[in-house]
């Protein structure tokens, strides 16, 4: 079996890159596997960290099992062409959706499909519908009328959760029968350093650490959780630090109310996108993550946090129930709920432990999931 991946590079980094390799190189153990990455996805200027694109800000790699094509260009219909010449020979193609930024493109490839080849096609969701997105007049119409004629041709759909196969099902009338569940994988690739190591290179001088990872978007319920850090008992709050990394897209209220708290010299805020050479830094130094989302379809943050065996303060929406049920470490609040997001974090601090990641959630059992999934596809 031969299979392409079409997802984005590096480039335009984020947490459906870092997928995108994983998946590539767990299913290159047991398929050919051809990834085909968006070079360019729509004018720069227009993404919101526009100033990071290009940079190189991750070691992770493809294997060199995986034949790697950097060619999709949003306003080149050669590139399309081209994309397309290369998976033409393979028996799936798996579309990585997460913004209609790369609808156009998704189509594009899915016609000439239709026209020539008909290779069985899916859909893999990270996102259902982008909060960003759909406040945008302009955007919304344009998203829901590319989003439409690019699931028009998928023969199948892959969520990560029962939650966002509910979803999808529900928002767009997908049969059930036609929407796969196959888990999000650990992120496993980065190396844990001795906590005090990490601390002293942090300038962290307390004994707690509360971290929270990730971009900044008012769904990710950061004002809530510097509420509940400041109801903490005094003698805790001496003795913890609530880290906040990650870059601001919307969330400016959050940023302030940290700036302006009364325990402002006991939050961190590192407002900026952070390399991968920092990560194991945060994640190591901390005690517990905190997510206290107000929805979510998955979260790259949490599966960075399960592979440290940190202890987990989130809330049980969307797909993060799911992906957290079966993670020991895990305390489920309410969202909002700032009493209980301060009481779960104060249980960690009495007791602190460490976890072991669940087996399923393995690159190597995903990729398994994967492969069984496409056989019938295929085979159908």
């Amino acid at each position: 079996m031969k299979i392409a991946i079409i997802g984005p590079s590096k480039k335009y980094l984020s947490g459906v890159s870092y997928y995108t390799i994983r998946l590539s190189n767990a299913l290159s153990n047991y398929t050919d596997v051809k990834t085909i990455l968006f070079r360019n996805m729509l004018p720069k200027r227009l993404f919101p960290g526009w100033k990071r694109v290009g940079k190189d800000l991750t070691k992770l790699e493809f294997n060199k099992r995986v034949e790697v094509h950097e060619i999709l260009d949003w306003n080149n219909p050669i590139s399309w062409i081209k994309a397309f010449k290369i998976a033409k020979d393979c028996d799936a193609i798996i579309l990585q959706w997460w913004t209609s930024s790369v609808a156009h493109m998704h189509f594009a490839l899915e016609f000439m499909n239709r026209l020539s080849e008909k290779i069985p096609t899916i859909i893999e969701f990270h996102e259902v519908v982008d909060p960003l997105e759909s406040s945008i007049m302009p955007i919304r119409i344009y998203s829901r009328v590319m989003g439409r004629l690019v699931r028009m041709f998928a023969d199948c759909y892959v969520v990560h959760s029962n939650a966002d196969k509910d979803l999808i099902s529900k928002v767009y009338g997908i049969p059930k029968s036609r929407i796969y569940v196959i888990p999000h994988g650990i992120y496993d690739h980065y190396v844990k350093i001795d906590k005090n190591l990490a601390k002293e290179k942090l300038g962290i001088d307390e004994d707690f650490v509360i971290l929270f990872f990730g971009l900044l978007r008012p769904y990710k319920g950061v004002k809530y959780l510097i509420k509940a850090f400041e109801n903490l008992p005094e003698n805790i709050i001496k003795n913890s630090r609530l880290l906040i990394v990650g870059e601001t897209w919307e969330d400016e209220e959050s940023v302030e109310l940290a700036r302006r708290s009364r325990y402002s010299e006991k939050i961190t805020l590192i407002n900026r996108y952070v390399p991968d050479s920092e990560v194991s830094l945060y994640f190591s130094s901390a005690d517990v993550v905190a997510l206290p989302y107000l929805r979510a379809s998955q979260s790259g943050v949490a599966h960075i946090a399960m592979a440290f065996g940190l202890p987990i303060v989130a809330t049980p929406v969307g797909g993060l129930k799911e992906s957290l049920a079966n993670y020991n470490g895990t305390i489920f609040i309410n969202p909002k709920d700032i009493e209980a997001l301060s009481k779960a974090i104060l249980k960690v601090y009495e007791c602190r432990k460490t976890y072991r990641p669940p087996e399923n959630l393995r690159w190597n059992n995903i990729a398994k999931k994967w492969v069984e999934i496409m056989s019938k596809i295929y085979l159908y």
